[in-house]
């Protein structure tokens, strides 16, 4: 994916409402968000244009099965599904348990064992927020020179890949990279509306970078990802490492916790890379 750094459109007024909004202002909100009419709902919805009316002005009450209908028709994520459910005066229906919780022991050794099984290459797990949840051993070789400051917890994956003190600096395609992340915060904010990812894309949108890689230099070092996919490439001590990634995340989850965490993995977009990653994994393990 590639997307040019413009600033992003989104501002204050579609920022969700506070918790203690009437229900009518959160299924406005997600409505328009959704750049739907109040007709174009209803027919999703299948409910009548007058009675959707009624329920954003506050004249009816919807029950607890029309307020998840609607959100289900707006794709509301699940924590905000549970915003909608207490402003409407229902208890919160999905749990967000962290994933050491008993409950989630199924899906945490899901998440490790992908992980674990992907080294040589690296791989890490990200919450709403890209913070980072859990990485496999490759990940830490991979940040030399990195400010200590950028590895306290909670780690920020997106901060630490474009911050001038952390890998900004040694990235060979920085501005296509920089340009990439930018672009998947503005596709996320779009989707869940989300304040603190908004604040995010703006910090790392002022961060002052050089432009040693441009599109077309970075195209001529790894001519094969750049023609399938943006690639992460990084100046290190084994050479210049270039890799593609993948996004894992779980299917039909009804935690909060599991539905906003993904697994990114990176694979070698080069024989020099996997080369390089396999004399990495004989050092380490050495």
């Amino acid at each position: 994916m590639t997307s040019s750094t413009a600033p992003s459109s989104f501002h204050a007024a579609h920022l969700p409402p506070g918790a203690r909004a009437p229900f009518g202002e959160h299924l406005r909100h997600w409505r328009q968000h959704r750049r739907l009419s109040q007709q174009g709902l209803a027919l999703e919805a299948e409910i009548s244009t007058r009675h959707l009316s009624y329920v954003e002005t506050g004249r009816a009450q919807p029950s607890r099965e029309m307020v998840l209908r609607l959100a289900e028709r707006l794709s509301v994520p699940l924590r905000e599904r549970n915003a909608l459910l207490v402003a409407a005066g229902f208890a919160p229906m999905y749990q967000a348990r962290p994933l050491d919780h008993p409950d989630l022991a199924a899906a945490r050794q899901a998440v490790e064992l992908v992980l674990k099984g992907h080294e040589p290459n690296p791989a890490l797990a990200v919450d709403r927020h890209w913070n980072l949840v859990a990485a496999n051993a490759v990940v830490p070789l991979l940040l030399d020179g990195v400010a200590p400051w950028l590895l306290e917890p909670p780690v920020n994956v997106l901060r630490l890949s474009l911050h001038p003190e952390g890998l900004g600096p040694r990235l060979a395609n920085s501005a296509q990279w920089r340009a990439h992340l930018l672009h998947r915060l503005q596709q996320q904010i779009a989707a869940t509306a989300d304040s603190e990812l908004q604040a995010l894309h703006d910090e790392i949108a002022a961060y002052p970078f050089a432009a040693h890689g441009a599109a077309a230099a970075s195209a001529a070092a790894s001519p094969v990802a750049s023609h399938i996919a943006v690639p992460f490439e990084l100046h290190t001590d084994l050479g210049t490492l270039s890799f593609i990634s993948t996004i894992t995340i779980f299917g039909t989850p009804v935690d909060v916790t599991l539905q906003e965490l993904a697994v990114e993995s990176f694979f070698p977009a080069n024989a020099e890379t996997q080369q390089a990653l396999q004399r990495l994994q004989a050092r380490r393990t050495a």
